[in-house]
């Protein structure tokens, strides 16, 4: 029980960590996402390269083709999230990217061979439901913004899949490494012709971007280590109801009654999808 408590406390501060992040991403909006990328992976990719350095974990990997897939994913999933946030509410599009498990289901069943039970089927089209309740009803909803955070819900539904790929033959810092090297690198370029010089507090809060995403990744890890799947995973979702907060109270973001239903129905039909699949592994 001691073991549970601690993992609960774990994914709550991994949450926290990537609503933060999410926060700090609003609230940069005055740079491209192809520089909050590069902010985002630069901070990161600087703490995971001096660990694998100083555990003397070989950075190269064993499945390399597979650790630059993942990481060209990867990069492009958070350019996709870091851009929709200048049209989306940080709410909404933290939920919307979180359609993510139905991606990476139906990559399973054609790249793994996967079956998709029809129950997991209905809990799908739950979330799906519940993302037509959030455009459907709310005209405020940029069309750009959905197409960009779904885009990006499907390329992180594809990186579930390579990781599952990848499995065990290689340490998870050096998958995060690939991914934050990768991330440095395509935001570092794509923004040059765009570049924006940060000015004075702004060079904290784009340094900070980094930090509390290494963060996240890491207790979200030690929690899944320490647990079982159904018990910790349905608190990832803790990062919606923690952003919806901060887009309410540092934005002023104003949610519907029937935005937060679309965001419930989403985050009920996912919930329940790990639910199910983890008692019936």
């Amino acid at each position: 029980m001691k073991e549970l408590h601690k993992a609960i406390l774990f994914m709550m501060l991994s949450a926290f960590a990537f609503a933060i992040m999410n926060g700090l991403v609003k609230y940069l909006a005055d740079f491209s996402a192809y520089q909050l990328v590069f902010f985002r992976s630069i901070g990161t990719l600087l703490i995971t390269s001096s660990l694998l350095m100083y555990h003397k974990i070989p950075m190269l990997g064993n499945k390399r083709w597979l650790l630059i897939l993942r990481g060209v994913a990867g990069a492009i999933s958070l350019l996709l999230f870091f851009a929709s946030l200048k049209f989306l509410p940080v709410g909404t599009a933290v939920t919307l990217r979180y359609l993510s498990p139905i991606f990476a289901a139906i990559f399973a069943v054609i790249w793994l061979k996967e079956r998709i039970k029809p129950l997991q089927w209905l809990f799908f089209l739950l979330a799906f439901a519940g993302v037509l309740v959030l455009k459907g009803f709310d005209d405020g909803l940029s069309l750009i913004g959905l197409s960009m955070i779904i885009l990006s819900a499907l390329f992180m539904g594809l990186i579930f899949v390579v990781i599952s790929k990848i499995g065990k033959q290689d340490h998870p810092m050096v998958v995060v490494n690939y991914f934050m090297f990768i991330g440095t690198v395509l935001g570092g370029l794509l923004s040059m012709g765009n570049w924006k010089n940060p000015i004075g507090v702004e060079w904290i809060w784009l340094g900070i971007l980094g930090i509390v995403g290494f963060v996240g990744q890491l207790y979200m890890t030690k929690a899944f280590q320490i647990a079982s799947t159904n018990q910790i995973a349905p608190l990832k979702y803790l990062e919606v109801i923690f952003t919806v907060m901060i887009g309410a109270f540092w934005f002023l973001e104003i949610y519907t009654w029937w935005s937060l239903l679309g965001i419930l129905m989403v985050m009920a039909g996912l919930t329940l999808n790990i639910l199910y699949k983890s008692r019936n592994a």
